[in-house]
């Protein structure tokens, strides 16, 4: 089967995966104070896929700049994994989600970050992680991922995601 690509902001494609499409929040722990800083955290619930972002505002728009300086931004997506796409079959074939954010960026698949290749770092740096080994239609999962503007020291211009794939393969 030839590589099958899904762009994640596109209805059809969103459609073909069961999805609403993507659920934005600001903050680390969005709907806290100070944006849900606060020292020695273990870690923002909103990466775990029981989380509750029926609140959070429905988006179409990945690529909108949002905040300045030190902030953060959570991008969720929940999808199944289909029978076909583009009329291929895609059971057993490899699930990647890939993306680019600006600037900082942390990929959580299901809850679990791949801490050797879930981390985005710096500006325009592609990433790719492994979402199924072996693709298993109807399967449902969430896609998290944490934004941050950087460098933390010293921040510039805003966050967003240039870009979110599902690609078959």
């Amino acid at each position: 089967m030839p590589r099958q690509a899904l762009d994640l902001e596109n209805k059809t494609n969103l459609r073909t995966l069961g999805s609403d499409g993507w659920k934005i929040a600001m903050g680390l722990v969005p709907g806290e104070g100070n944006q849900g800083l606060v020292a020695e955290m273990k870690g923002s619930p909103a990466r775990l896929t029981d989380y509750d972002d029926s609140w959070w505002e429905s988006s179409g728009d990945i690529q909108e700049r949002r905040s300045t300086g030190f902030t953060f931004a959570w991008y969720r997506l929940h999808y199944k994994t289909p029978n076909r796409v583009n009329g291929e079959d895609v059971s057993g074939k490899r699930v990647w989600f890939e993306t680019n954010v600006d600037n900082y960026g942390e990929v959580y698949i299901d809850g679990k970050i791949d801490r050797s290749i879930g981390v985005i770092t710096g500006n325009n740096t592609p990433k790719r992680v492994l979402v199924e080994e072996k693709a298993a239609p109807g399967a449902s999962h969430v896609i998290a991922v944490l934004v941050a503007n950087g460098p933390l020291g010293d921040p510039v211009g805003t966050i967003f995601m240039r870009y979110a794939t599902l690609t078959f393969e």
